[in-house]
């Protein structure tokens, strides 16, 4: 069993920035992808980055640019840096983590984007 918590969300104001962070329950050194997903009021779940264990990124086309996914295998933990957020960008954000073939998820934690 894989356990993910998020922390690091907040209000925020527009053009403002925040910094997530995922802690994994166990070394994430051989996990083959994390990400990071939103779901805003009403609307699916949608993917925001992911980071392959070799560091290879991708991101949400909508995103590049403003939003960068990295991780740091010596703390067990997934970041997300946003910045320049928008109020769309208003949502509750999950980790995620793939090991081999069972998806793990983290509880959210809301971003909320007004001024």
């Amino acid at each position: 069993q894989v356990q993910l918590v998020e922390s690091g969300g907040g209000l925020v104001q527009p053009g403002g920035s925040l910094r997530l962070s995922c802690v994994v329950s166990r070394s994430i050194f051989s996990i083959d992808v994390m990400g990071w997903y939103r779901q805003a009021p009403g609307k699916q779940r949608e993917l925001v980055a992911i980071i392959i264990s070799g560091g290879s990124t991708n991101y949400a086309a909508s995103l590049k640019g403003r939003f960068t996914i990295s991780r740091d295998n010596t703390k067990n933990t997934v970041y997300l840096q946003m910045n320049s957020l928008k109020p769309e960008d208003t949502a509750v954000y999950y980790c995620n983590a793939k090991v081999v073939t069972t998806v793990y998820w983290g509880q959210g934690t809301q971003v909320t984007v007004s001024s």
